[in-house]
């Protein structure tokens, strides 16, 4: 069997309850300009870091403002929930203490950044579990690549296929795929139209963290 010795996670939407955030903000930020959600929408910008996210913004409704201006004005809106209001997913602490425990090495592999989640983190006393942090603007392409995966792995001094990555988007399972790594799927209600197709192309596929303990991981049980 083979023997796995890292973790990467996604953040919002795998370890953190998060995208409810972005749902309030995306409502928000559209409704100022007259505007609703498209159905579309969430899905488009979810694997982007926050340049590219508003500069498919600005494409797609033809905003006047700068991609930088729209960054400021997201990342004022999001700070506070994240500071303040950001929960933890279902078993993702007991999960984490689970892996630290078995001297699995952790790392953070997100489109979120630094002033977001690591009051996030540390509030929710997670922050120090992770040996690597990496978001999509250290590196050249979104998360339907391996790119993001694969620095966080460099950082870990491990090489992909010995490490797991987690994530709750489809476009994120397939990167990791892609770059050779082991991929869980991580349930959230906010990728509910892509689970069959997630459940397929997953190595794994869980509801909850507590799944994966008590002899019901399969790529960390054996330690």
């Amino acid at each position: 069997m083979k023997q796995y010795k890292g973790a990467i996670f996604d953040l919002d939407g795998t370890l953190l309850d998060s995208m409810r955030v972005w749902d309030d903000i995306d409502i928000a930020f559209l409704k100022k300009r007259g505007l609703e959600v498209p159905p579309d929408y969430q899905e488009a910008i979810t694997p982007l870091g926050f340049l590219e996210a508003a500069r498919y913004t600005i494409r797609r409704f033809g905003f006047p403002e700068t991609p930088e201006e729209l960054i400021q004005e997201w990342h004022q809106m999001a700070v506070d929930a994240y500071t303040y209001e950001v929960e933890l997913k279902d078993g993702a602490a007991e999960y984490l203490r689970y892996l630290k425990e078995k001297g699995i090495r952790m790392a953070v592999a997100t489109s979120s950044s630094p002033e977001l989640y690591e009051p996030a983190l540390k509030r929710n006393g997670i922050y120090e579990y992770f040996k690597a942090f990496v978001t999509v603007s250290e590196v050249k392409r979104g998360k339907g690549f391996p790119d993001i995966y694969e620095k966080a792995a460099e950082k870990l001094s491990l090489p992909p296929e010995t490490c797991v990555v987690y994530e709750d988007i489809l476009t994120g399972i397939r990167g990791a795929k892609m770059g050779g790594f082991a991929a869980v799927g991580v349930y959230d209600r906010s990728g509910e139209g892509n689970r069959a197709k997630m459940e397929q192309e997953a190595d794994r596929y869980v509801t909850s963290f507590k799944e994966l303990m008590n002899g019901g991981d399969s790529f960390f049980d054996k330690f």
